[in-house]
């Protein structure tokens, strides 16, 4: 089986579809064997004075080799969703849990790093070799190395149980999102949802053999529903079916039941923290962050809140008294998105429908291509003959000079058996391996936007459009590093409530009227998006800017509240409501489950740390204004900042690089400027 399992095998590229279900245990099981027979005669060889090469790149190797064929397997899981591939990976998590945590408990490695940080040959290391060792003897006290042994043991065990329920909540809310479909066959119901809408639903029904329209809970779906449906009462039951996913309330109550494991998440965090010495999950989470307390994230929220919260009231207002005058007297959750289109069309005659034929998806990846090259001086062209997971994956390379530096997939449309959401993950790191090879970075861009119908190509929504460079920001962040060493190169390393900087960062381009100008282009003529629009576009820029502030406060108090006080006697539903008494403006329904659908603090990596988005969306904002100051496709300035920011990956603190760059710490006044929060913008 070995000697056949592409897993096992030396490869550029990942061999997609060559790879099994029935390979991904069988190469685990190999490779962690491997891994654990070379760790211990590497402490062997390194017991008397380590050495950077065979200490640190010798464990780079091992792991490059676990994540080459590891990255593909987790991947697939999240694009390519079967019950088979499930299992495998799922039977893989708690052996992978128990490698990380046998090393993070290695008293030997531990003391092999120390020795090597205190040798006299660490005086003479590059500042990310310094960095990563600082990093890794961190690391290792936050994976229990000083612990007793007893709790040794229970500490592995809770590891591997959350990563088994991370897994858990994910699947769920996937299996929630699939479970429930509502059939239409009668075009009435569907009026005010746009043609590409109702084609999209068409051929959702078509897929599985229906006439008529099939309204999912995939994203696109969803939002059409919300945005443009003028039948209420489909807007309530979609609402309901969407904000109830994976919970004990909706059309599915009981199944596919977050509620149970969340608490058992909260918990197991909880005593993780206090068996490290932290008393919540919050603190333990803030010990690898920019932020320093506890007490500084939340006033930073809560500044923001006090600073945001009359101006979200004063959105609301106007949404209400707008609804009133079209008929509708009570607004609720599901008619704001459904209003606040109507009041954006009637102020601004501007919608995200009226736009997206000016953004077919050639063109806006043409346009951020133009931007970034401009920017950082970097060619892409796109790659053909190569193996992917669905034939909408393309893949493009990145050339500086005319050097190869990396290469990025893009998987950039909504389909069954995929996650939601938009991510970037690496699928192979930068780095300087033993032999003396500098191996080139790879990353993996995903989102899920509405794809092409009708022979039309995939015309974006400006909100799409943003996602899009977002995701690109993130991708630029990994492919763009110089640092050579794995450790801090691209996003490894780097402050979680830092590494929002780059992709919020590129979001910017969206908006400025050079950078739409490259981006936009009627999909029919190819005529520009013309100037009456972008002023209209540019005018509604910051239209209901209160309200999405104060939602986004709340999902990041809502998170650090839950890990700070766990424990309390409130239940998650008790904070979410305690942080919505003090922030929100408007009350979703009693049977709405937010938190089971949260997967980006149950099943990602930003617990405690979802406000981490707004943190960095400071030091974004503020970066950005230099742009403004020196002209937005300035290649010098361009250049700082990918010399400054891009390039260093992990290798220093945050604040040093963004100091470095605008030379001096970040203010906030660019960010309540740029989202007309402040008295001067208004």
């Amino acid at each position: 089986m070995t000697a056949n399992n592409p897993l096992l095998q030396d490869f550029d590229l990942p061999p997609y579809s060559a790879i099994r279900p029935e390979h991904v245990e069988p190469a685990i099981d190999a490779i962690l064997a491997d891994s654990r027979a070379a760790i211990a005669e590497l402490l062997r060889q390194q017991s008397g004075t380590p050495s950077w090469d065979g200490l640190v790149l010798a464990l780079d190797e091992l792991h490059a080799r676990l994540g080459r064929a590891w990255g593909p397997v987790s991947h697939l899981n999240a694009v390519c969703n079967s019950a088979e591939l499930r299992q495998a990976y799922e039977a893989c998590l708690p052996k992978l849990s128990e490698y990380w945590t046998e090393l993070g408990h290695n008293r030997a490695l531990y003391q092999a790093y120390q020795a090597l940080a205190d040798s006299p040959a660490a005086a003479g290391f590059e500042v990310a070799q310094k960095t990563i060792l600082e990093h890794a003897l961190r690391d290792f006290h936050l994976s229990g190395i000083d612990l007793a042994e007893a709790d040794k043991q229970r500490f592995g065990a809770i590891q591997s149980k959350l990563a088994e329920l991370g897994s858990r909540f994910s699947n769920q809310l996937l299996d929630a999102t699939q479970a429930w479909t509502k059939h239409v066959t009668e075009e009435g119901q569907l009026a005010g949802l746009t043609e590409s809408a109702k084609a999209q639903m068409q051929q959702a029904a078509e897929a599985k053999g229906l006439g008529g329209w099939l309204i999912s809970l995939e994203f696109p779906s969803y939002y059409a529903v919300m945005t443009y449906a003028d039948d209420r009462a489909l807007r309530e039951e979609v609402y309901a079916a969407y904000c109830t996913r994976a919970s004990d309330q909706g059309p599915n109550a009981g199944q596919h039941d977050n509620g149970p494991v969340m608490q058992e998440i909260l918990d197991l965090r909880q005593e993780l923290a206090r068996l490290l010495g932290y008393a919540n999950y919050a603190e333990l989470s803030l010990a690898t962050k920019m932020a320093e307390s506890g007490e500084q994230v939340l006033s930073f929220l809560r500044d923001l809140a006090v600073r945001s919260k009359p101006f979200a009231a004063q959105d609301l207002d106007e949404l209400r008294a707008f609804a009133a005058e079209q008929g509708c007297a009570d607004l609720q959750s599901w008619d704001v998105g459904y209003y606040a289109e109507k009041l954006r069309e009637q102020r601004y005659s501007i919608s995200q429908e009226i736009l997206r034929p000016y953004f077919p998806i050639d063109k806006v990846l043409s346009g951020l291509f133009a931007i970034v090259e401009q920017l950082y001086g970097i060619q892409i062209e796109e790659l053909s003959g190569f193996d992917t997971w669905h034939p909408d994956v393309r893949l493009f390379e990145i050339k500086e000079n005319g050097q190869h530096v990396g290469r990025f997939f893009f998987d950039l449309y909504a389909r069954a058996h995929k996650r939601g959401g938009a991510w970037m993950d690496g699928a192979r790191d930068k780095r300087r391996s033993a032999s003396g090879e500098l191996i080139s970075p790879v990353a993996n861009l995903v989102c899920n936007f509405t794809p092409a119908v009708n022979g039309k190509p995939a015309l974006l929504t400006h909100d799409e459009v943003t996602t899009l460079f977002h995701e690109f920001g993130h991708g630029l962040h990994h492919l763009l590093t110089r640092i050579e060493q794995a450790g801090a190169s691209g996003i490894n390393g780097v402050a979680w409530d830092a590494v929002e900087l780059p992709s919020q960062f590129m979001e910017n381009w969206c908006w400025e009227p050079q950078g739409l100008a490259l981006i936009s282009g009627h999909f029919e003529s190819g005529e520009p998006l013309p100037q009456d629009l972008l002023d209209k576009m540019l005018a509604a820029k910051n239209f209901q800017s209160g309200l999405m502030m104060v939602r986004q406060l709340e999902f990041s108090l809502f998170d650090f509240e839950l890990h700070a006080h766990h424990g309390d006697g409130r239940s998650v539903l008790q904070v979410l409501e305690g942080v919505r008494d003090e922030v929100s403006v408007l009350r979703p329904p009693a049977y709405n489950r937010f938190a089971n659908g949260f997967a980006h603090i149950f099943a990602g990596g930003y617990a405690a740390g979802y406000y981490s988005y707004k943190w960095a969306e400071v030091l974004s904002a503020d970066a950005f204004s230099r742009f403004e100051e020196e002209g937005v496709l300035n290649g010098d300035t361009g250049r700082a900042f990918r010399e400054a920011i891009l390039a260093r990956g992990g290798s220093q603190e945050p604040m040093v690089l963004f100091v470095d760059f605008r030379g001096r710490e970040p203010r906030i006044d660019a960010l309540l400027r740029h989202l007309g929060l402040s008295q001067e913008a208004a």
